[in-house]
């Protein structure tokens, strides 16, 4: 299971300085959830890419939990033929979703709907034919219901894509010359623990295996494939990887910060110091390194 930094909501990860989930305040975090995904654009493209092969000509598209519409809108350029409705509970994401679509020359056959998923699909008019959930269904209490209710949303044939877990993302050797070597890994560690109380805090949260084929199998799909698509921006960063990854460190330092000991506390700091030569602002080995995985599953009835 990989639990990045920003939910991905539609693009976003973990770790957001924030134990409570109710507290994450998604319509602050917009600016840098649309830079997050700008900057995993290439990732993207190719899980469409992909997708594209499986589920030819879809007159609807429905991206469920879409965020700032960065995802919805490559989908809108994927299928050139389809209609795409951004879907989320956030009405500052979706609208920052229609201003780009609008930017992108898409805004034509661009939706919009805001309401808590899996519900508000009931309001959509039609039967999608590609449903899209980019790490939203994890921020569902009951996965395998919500799972039955975006089956119950497809047209026959319909597919369902599904990006869940992956590999945690890489910004750093193992061995950063300053600090103890692993620092990543320890941080890995708390974040999964984060990620375990979070999915237990979530209103009628249920404890399910993460077989994600074996749950799209129970909620009466047919699993039709699972790969994982890379994202390898190597070192030296750009400055847009370095502002993503400051970003992504110092939401872990906010957030589990009390519970590293002094050494690794000390080595984040230095880390995030835009003045110290030390820091991912300045050091020449920082990339970004990240794996996210698609399982796909069609509606046969």
């Amino acid at each position: 299971m990989a639990h990045d930094h920003e939910h991905d909501h539609g693009h976003h990860h973990h770790g957001h300085g924030h134990h409570d989930h109710a507290d994450i305040d998604w319509a602050e975090m917009g600016p840098l959830l649309e830079a997050q995904a700008e900057l995993f654009t290439p990732l993207y493209e190719r899980a469409l890419a992909w997708l594209a092969k499986r589920q030819t000509d879809p007159g609807l598209i429905v991206d469920a939990g879409s965020g700032p519409g960065v995802v919805a809108c490559l989908l809108a350029e994927a299928f050139p033929g389809a209609r795409v409705v951004a879907v989320d509970g956030t009405e500052p994401l979706l609208e920052r979703a229609g201003a780009r679509a609008k930017r992108l020359g898409v805004a034509d056959r661009f939706a919009t709907l805001s309401g808590d998923l899996p519900e508000i699909l009931g309001d959509l008019n039609y039967p999608a034919d590609l449903l899209w959930a980019s790490r939203s269904l994890h921020h569902l209490g009951d996965q395998r219901a919500a799972l039955a209710a975006f089956a119950g949303h497809l047209a026959p044939g319909g597919t369902l894509a599904l990006m869940e877990g992956g590999l945690p993302s890489r910004f750093l050797p193992r061995d950063i010359g300053i600090g103890r070597p692993g620092l990543q890994a320890r941080l890995d560690v708390l974040e999964e623990e984060w990620f375990a109380e979070m999915r237990s805090s979530l209103p009628g949260a249920v404890a399910e295996t993460e077989d994600w084929p074996a749950l799209m199998t129970a909620a009466g799909l047919k699993p039709t494939g699972t790969r994982s698509f890379l994202l390898d921006l190597p070192a030296p960063a750009t400055g847009r990887a370095r502002a993503y990854i400051a970003a992504s460190l110092s939401r872990l330092r906010d957030a589990f910060g009390d519970q590293l000991d002094a050494t690794d506390r000390a080595t984040l700091d230095r880390l995030l110091d835009p003045d110290d030569k030390a820091s991912v602002h300045h050091r020449p080995d920082v990339f970004i390194l990240a794996a996210h995985t698609v399982h796909t599953a069609t509606r046969t009835l």
